[in-house]
C-alpha cells in the first residue's frame, strides 16, 4: 500500500509547477478598488461554531447557499476584516455532502488596501446553475485572538480571557436563517453579551454547559454583524510561536534525513502581577495543580527517529525524556524555567531518522521525498505558528525540484529554490524552501512530497572531489618529504 500511495503521489508530482514559482502570484488575485461581490447568492441556512478551546480560535461556517441570478455561478466570496486578515489562516472549504470531493480553490482578494473589509474568493468545483444550492463547509484559524482580563494576576491565581467577535457569521450575502455556537474549555464562564432573544427565547444566548447558543436570528442583510464578547477561564498556557525554521536535510550517501527546528516561543496568557516565586513555585509543584505556565512539550516524532538534541540560548539542556519502540518515538522537554504570561524562550531541538523512512528513488535518477510539513509540540491546550520556514536541502546536483503539499494555498507565502553550501561542497547543495504563516497544530503530519532527479554523477562529484582532495594532499606531502633540505659545507 504504501508503494502505491508513493508513485499515486509521483505521478501527481509531475503535473505540478515548478517549486520555483512565486506562490503569492496563485494564492491572491487582484481586482478593480470599486469591486463589491454580486449580489448572486443567498444564505438559506447557517450555522456558525465558534470554538475557544485552545489557545487558538477554530471557526467552522456550515452554510447552505441558494444561486438567486439568472445565470449560473461559480464564485462565493467571504468577507474580513483587514485586521482579522492578518491574523486568519488554514482557510479551508469543503462540500458537506461529498467530503471525499477535494478542498476547493480559496483565494485572496486584493482590490482597496485602504478599506477596512477584504474578502477571499471561494471558487466552486462546478458553475451552479439558478435556483440550485449547494453545502459549504468553511473552516478557518484566528491567530492571537485572546485578550486576558485581567491582564496580570499572581502565579497561583486563575487566568481568564476575553475574545469579541459578532453573533452574526461572516457574509457578503443576505442569510435567512442562522444562528451561532460558541464552545469553551470549561463551564467557568463569567462573562458574556446578552441580546434580545427571537421565537420562543426571551434573551440570547443560552447556555448549555461549556456551550453557548446565539440564535437562531431570523433575516440579516450582507455585511451584518452583532458585536458580542465572552470571558471564560483557560487555566492552560497560551502558546504562540512567533518564528519555526524547521529544516530537513537529505543525506543519500549517510542514508540519513536530519531535521532540526528553532523556535521562537511566547506566552501570550497573562502577565505576573508581582516577583516570581520560584520557592513558592516548587511548593505548588508537589500537588501537582492547574498552571497556566508552560512546564513541559511533547514531540511526537516518526517511528524510528533516533539522536535527538534540546538546546538553547546557554547552551544543552538537560531536563528532556526520550521513548523509541517500535509504536512510538517521544520527545518530552522541560525549559529551563516554567514559561509565564509575557515571557519568551527561544530553543532548538532535533533529530535524525533512517532515510528509508521518507525517501524513495523512482525510474531512472528520479526521488521522492515525503515528509511532514508541520510537526512540533502536542499539546492539549494547542499551539499557534505566526511564521513558518521550512527548508529542504537536497544533495549536491539535485535537479527540476518540484513540491506538493496539502497546506491550505492560502496560507503559503513565498517558495524559492536555491543554492545551500556547506563544507566539502563544490556547486552548493539545492534547498527548497517554504515560507507559510498563523498555521496551528490541527496541521500537524500534513504532507510535504519532493521530487527531484539525482543523477549518478551528481552522487559521485563529492566522493571523487574528496579523493581528489586527499590523493593530491598525500602527492604534495610525499613530494616535500622527498625534497632535500640541508647546507652544504665548502671544502
Amino acid at each position: 500500500m504504501k508503494t502505491l500511495a508513493v508513485l499515486s503521489a509521483a505521478l501527481s508530482l509531475l503535473a505540478l509547477a515548478s517549486a520555483g514559482s512565486d506562490a503569492e502570484d496563485t494564492s491572491h488575485i487582484t481586482l478593480p478598488s470599486t469591486f463589491r461581490p454580486p449580489q448572486v447568492f443567498k444564505n438559506a441556512n447557517l450555522v456558525h461554531v465558534v470554538s475557544v478551546e485552545k489557545n487558538y480560535v477554530k471557526e467552522n461556517i456550515n452554510v447552505l447557499i441558494e444561486n438567486v441570478d439568472k445565470a449560473a455561478q461559480d464564485e462565493y466570496f467571504l468577507p474580513f476584516t483587514a485586521d482579522q486578515m492578518s491574523r486568519l489562516g488554514g482557510i479551508e472549504v469543503r462540500d458537506r455532502k461529498d467530503p471525499e470531493v477535494g478542498p476547493f480553490e480559496v483565494q485572496a482578494v486584493e482590490f482597496d488596501p485602504e478599506s477596512d473589509i477584504q474578502y477571499y474568493r471561494i471558487r466552486l468545483p462546478a458553475p451552479l446553475k439558478p435556483g440550485g444550492q449547494q453545502t459549504l463547509g468553511i473552516s478557518y484559524y484566528l491567530l492571537k485572538a485572546y485578550s486576558p482580563l485581567p491582564a496580570s494576576i499572581n502565579q497561583d491565581e486563575a487566568q481568564f480571557l476575553a475574545y469579541s467577535f459578532s453573533a452574526y457569521a461572516p457574509s457578503a450575502y443576505t442569510t435567512t436563517k442562522q444562528k451561532t455556537e460558541v464552545k469553551f474549555p470549561s463551564s467557568n464562564i463569567p462573562d458574556y453579551t446578552k441580546l434580545p432573544g427571537s421565537g420562543g427565547a426571551n434573551s440570547f444566548p443560552q447556555k448549555q454547559g461549556s456551550k453557548l447558543t446565539y440564535g437562531p436570528f431570523d433575516e440579516t442583510p450582507a455585511g451584518a454583524t452583532e458585536p458580542i464578547t465572552v470571558r471564560f477561564e483557560f487555566t492552560k498556557p497560551l502558546n504562540h510561536v512567533a518564528e519555526l525554521e524547521r529544516d530537513i536535510e537529505v543525506s543519500h550517501w549517510g542514508g540519513n534525513v536530519a531535521f532540526e527546528e528553532r523556535y521562537t516561543l511566547y506566552h501570550r496568557g497573562a502577565n505576573l502581577s508581582t516577583l516570581f516565586n520560584r520557592v513558592k513555585w516548587a511548593q505548588q509543584q508537589y500537588y501537582n495543580p492547574n498552571t497556566y505556565a508552560l512546564k513541559e512539550l511533547r514531540f511526537p516524532l516518526r517511528v524510528g527517529s533516533v539522536d535527538p538534541y534540546y538546546t538553547d540560548v546557554i547552551g544543552n539542556v538537560s531536563t528532556s525524556r526520550f521513548r523509541s519502540n517500535k509504536r512510538e518515538a517521544l520527545l518530552e522537554i522541560k525549559p529551563r524555567y516554567p514559561v509565564f504570561g509575557g515571557w519568551r524562550y527561544p530553543f532548538t531541538i532535533g533529530w535524525n531518522s533512517d532515510a528509508k523512512n521518507f525517501l524513495r528513488k523512482l525510474s531512472g535518477g528520479s526521488y521522492i521525498l515525503n515528509v511532514p510539513f508541520l510537526e512540533g509540540p502536542k499539546q492539549p491546550e494547542g499551539t499557534e505558528y505566526e511564521h513558518i520556514q521550512v527548508r529542504v536541502i537536497l544533495p549536491e546536483g539535485a535537479e527540476n525540484v518540484k513540491f506538493f503539499t496539502d497546506i491550505p494555498p492560502s496560507s503559503i507565502t513565498e517558495t524559492s529554490v536555491h543554492i545551500h553550501k556547506t563544507y566539502l561542497d563544490t556547486i552548493g547543495r539545492t534547498a527548497l524552501t517554504i515560507k507559510a504563516r498563523n498555521l496551528v497544530d490541527d496541521f500537524r503530519d500534513r504532507e510535504l512530497i519532493v521530487s527531484y532527479d539525482y543523477s549518478l554523477a551528481s552522487a559521485l562529484r563529492k566522493p571523487l572531489v574528496v579523493f581528489v582532495s586527499m590523493l593530491g594532499v598525500f602527492v604534495t606531502a610525499w613530494l616535500l618529504g622527498a625534497v632535500e633540505v640541508k647546507f652544504s659545507s665548502k671544502k
